[in-house]
């Protein structure tokens, strides 16, 4: 095969990396130079690749600088309407080579960076992921803010600041260990802290009800201080923030208590303020219920309460009267996503600043919190659900638990008017949770405070309404609607895979890149051979670029003819990385029993992260990395089969995996997955899916044609009533030989000679309580798989159908999602206004 061009000299031809023009390229070579020398004057005489790469960000960030102060001054001016997504998660990854394209910076920067003798590429390399999220809710939140400033939306995302983010996974002797993500160890050149706005937050004290109204007395207080990141749109100018809030102890903390002597004591529990802001909860789609994390979600919303409130009184334009006291605009001035429940607190902190602090009486304050707040659910786990003991709150936010129970009772008084004596519907309907442990559930808050409640797919908006909330479906149906989710295709298609989209770009231009749905026009070129030698060639190098990568990285060797086929997400029952092991299972038995015959050679990777405290997810990753020892060195099966656990799966692995991917795995249970977004960035990025009918696959199959996937499995129809049947996962292990013979292996200790009992609590729960009857999808999974390999012997038919999946994937852009959020729940309409670069004058 001929060697392909070197990453450089393909990047130069590439047209959507922006013009490289000479100005530009001396422009970023100086001001390159002028950070480098500042950066070594300080401290040494030698640079390193890391003030490299130092020196490289703060030039890109200086034409951010320009643009973002214009933004904020443009908002300022106009007084738009205000978007603000509340999250606990931003899973942002890289910021450097994200901030290029969307400046049109990149050919420009990599002209300069080569001139110098350097490799953007391994500049790029040497960023820390910004990982302040677990997975798919985290990224969302950071693909809605690349659209929503591409959208020219006034919007900002709130968050918290952890210092530690989703921890490193290391695999050892094939077992998962966490290692701290200490991210900020090197600075963070994106950020820049505003101790300006320092503002103060309040737990635990008392609640005193005087003639004058109510007060919350003898608190402990935490100070937040923001630090803020530019979020730029797509070559629009736009430059919007990011505002993540940090915990600071005040200088009096704990000095003031009659402890005498104890400074040295006093000083150091300064800690214990500060860990608020310390590390984010590993868990996905679980609920713990401890107090640290409670304290996090009241820090980040009231934190950001009192921002929106100060924007919102010294708007140029808020208010007419003097003082601003006057909150009838409040929500034409203002809307408030909560992602998930996380930030459900803002409804009672909205509601305590109304009625005790500006003194709205209540059932204006109430009309006004629901039509500022919306709420996004994402899971009908119910394990997922955050359920607090009253008790918690109590202690550590006794006004609020007064404020939620008088919103409860108004609601069941309502409630009652509308069904008397239906006791049952009371009880199913309340925000308070009767028991040996009374619990405040947070999802019934949200959809009783807020105007709009969304699912993030189709079908999962549809279980919302039949089966989660199907009571206050009944009695306020307006209230709920779908955004089915989608991804930036600046990150997932022109950022990571530019091969791909300078392909695309030179059939149909570059409008597709802000109108996803522009994809179409592939659509009649389906069958024009140079798309489809283009389409494969891409693939083909993509793959030969990532097998280059694993050898370095991992020392594996892997054959880059074979299917690519790639399972990656949290790990988590659910989501069925068992299914796939059963399949690596019996794709090895066949060879082995019939080595001769031809096979189509697979490289399955399967990557992810398992919560620290989720022990039969640890067991899945053993099990995956057992099976890899085995296979992988049977001479038998040489390089027809290779199984491969990707470490430390991350927002830049990703990057680098999807583009190479041929099969997409999206297997979970039907029903479970709310909506799933990896499946979308895998059907841009040109692999093929094999799923089940469940969250976005159901609409990715919609959009290219059942045809075009590999759906296989049961409905949502067929899990229910499988449920009322009653599910005998024996019944299947009696009845196919192969399941059988894979799950004796698995319990036999043939993948675990050393410790035959390694895996029995997962064949146990496999036979005795599967609650996402992996053993019922078995047969059918198994069958389409062999369809997969069908279609793979044949590459021109496997890529018409990868360039009819790539044309059909417009919907499932980012920016059709927000402008979805803006029209029907925010009330604000998506503008392609280009604010004027900094160079030129206003007007």
């Amino acid at each position: 095969m001929a060697k392909p061009l070197t990453d450089s000299e393909k990047r130069k031809q590439i047209s959507v990396r922006g013009i490289a023009g000479l100005g530009d390229v001396a422009e970023v070579r100086k001001s390159f130079n002028r950070h480098l020398h500042f950066t070594l004057v300080k401290d040494r005489n030698v640079a390193t690749p890391r003030d490299y790469f130092f020196a490289l960000a703060h030039t890109v960030r200086d034409h951010l600088v320009g643009r973002w102060i214009r933004t904020q001054q443009h908002y300022y001016e106009r007084d738009p309407k205000r978007i603000y997504y509340l999250s606990l998660e931003f899973y942002m990854g890289r910021t450097l080579q994200n901030t290029m394209v969307n400046l049109g910076l990149q050919n420009a920067c990599d002209e300069a960076i080569y001139q110098l003798g350097l490799d953007l590429e391994e500049l790029e390399e040497i960023e820390e992921d910004a990982g302040l999220g677990n997975g798919g809710l985290g990224r969302l939140a950071a693909c809605f803010l690349d659209s929503m400033a591409t959208l020219g939306l006034a919007a900002y995302g709130y968050g918290i600041r952890y210092e530690f983010g989703i921890f490193n996974q290391k695999i050892v002797n094939g077992w998962q260990v966490e290692e701290a993500d200490d991210w900020l160890r090197y600075g963070n050149p994106w950020e820049k802290a505003r101790p300006e706005y320092m503002l103060p937050v309040h737990f635990y004290g008392r609640v005193e009800h005087t003639p004058e109204g109510v007060r919350w007395l003898d608190t402990q207080v935490v100070l937040a201080m923001p630090y803020d990141t530019p979020v730029p749109g797509y070559r629009n100018n736009t430059v919007n923030t990011m505002r993540l809030w940090s915990a600071k102890a005040p200088n009096d903390f704990k000095l003031h208590d009659f402890n005498v002597g104890g400074y040295i004591e006093a000083v150091l529990d300064r800690n214990l303020a500060e860990n608020i802001s310390r590390v984010l909860y590993p868990n996905d789609n679980f609920f713990e219920g401890k107090e640290l994390r409670l304290k996090q979600e009241y820090f980040v919303v009231a934190a950001t309460l009192q921002d929106i409130i100060r924007r919102f009184k010294s708007s140029k334009f808020g208010c007419r009267d003097p003082v601003r006291t006057c909150f009838e605009t409040f929500s034409d001035k203002v809307a408030i996503q909560l992602n998930d429940t996380h930030p459900a607190l803002a409804i009672p902190e909205l509601m305590r600043i109304l009625v005790d602090v500006e003194k709205v009486d209540w059932d204006k304050a109430w009309e006004i919190t629901k039509k500022t707040c919306a709420y996004t659910n994402h899971t009908v786990l119910p394990e997922a659900l955050e359920r607090w003991p009253v008790s918690m709150f109590e202690k550590l936010l006794p006004r609020h638990l007064e404020i939620i129970y008088a919103i409860n009772q108004r609601h069941l008084d309502h409630v009652a008017s509308l069904f008397p004596g239906d006791v049952d519907c009371l009880r199913r309907m309340s925000v308070i949770e009767e028991g040996d442990c009374k619990r405040i559930n947070m999802a019934h808050l949200c959809v009783i405070g807020s105007h709009a409640v969304n699912g993030v797919a189709r079908i999962h908006s549809e279980i919302v309404k039949q089966s989660v909330f199907k009571d206050f479906y009944e009695l306020e149906p307006e209230k709920f609607q779908n955004k089915t989710n989608g991804i930036t295709p600046r990150r997932w298609l022109l950022l990571c895979n530019p091969g791909l989209a300078d392909t695309i770009v030179e059939k149909i231009g570059e409008g597709f890149l802000t109108d996803l749905s522009q994809l179409k026009k592939l659509l009649p070129l389906v069958n024009d051979e140079a798309l489809i030698r283009d389409v494969a060639k891409v693939k083909q190098e993509n793959k030969l670029k990532f097998s280059a990568f694993l050898e370095k990285e991992y020392k594996v060797k892997i054959n880059p003819s074979s299917m690519f086929d790639v399972h990656v997400k949290r790990i988590h029952e659910y989501k069925r990385q068992l299914l796939n092991c059963l399949h690596i299972i019996t794709l090895y038995n066949r060879i082995k029993k019939d080595p001769t015959k031809a096979f189509v050679p697979r490289t399955v990777m399967i990557g992810g992260k398992a919560a620290p405290g989720y022990h039969m997810a640890k067991m899945i990753i053993k099990l995956v990395t057992s099976i890899g020892n085995v296979v992988n060195h049977d001479p038998v099966v040489g390089d027809r089969l290779k199984v491969i656990f990707l470490e430390n799966y991350r927002v830049s692995l990703a990057e680098k995996v999807i583009p190479a991917a041929d099969l997409s795995q999206q297997i979970s249970t039907a029903g479970t997955e709310a909506s799933g977004t990896g499946n979308m960035k895998f059907m841009l990025n040109g692999a093929l899916t094999i799923g089940t009918m469940d969250g976005a696959n159901v609409e990715m199959a919609e959009e290219a044609g059942a045809e075009n996937l590999f759906i296989f499995g049961m409905r949502v129809e067929d899990v229910e009533a499988l449920d009322r049947k009653g599910y005998n996962a024996r019944e299947y292990y009696d009845r196919l030989p192969e399941l059988k013979q894979a799950v004796d292996q698995i319990s036999s200790g043939f993948f675990s000679p050393k410790d035959p009992d390694c895996f029995r609590d997962i064949v146990n729960m496999l036979l005795n309580h599967d609650r996402f009857k992996v053993f019922a999808d078995y047969e059918a999974y198994v069958a389409c798989q062999a369809q997969v390999d069908q279609l793979y012997r044949n590459p021109r038919e496997w890529t018409k159908k990868v360039i009819r999946n790539i044309a059909c994937s417009g919907k499932f852009s980012s920016d059709r999602t927000i402008t979805e959020y803006a029209r029907d729940i925010w009330g604000v309409e998506p503008s392609d206004l280009q604010i004027p670069p900094p160079n030129l004058p206003k007007d």
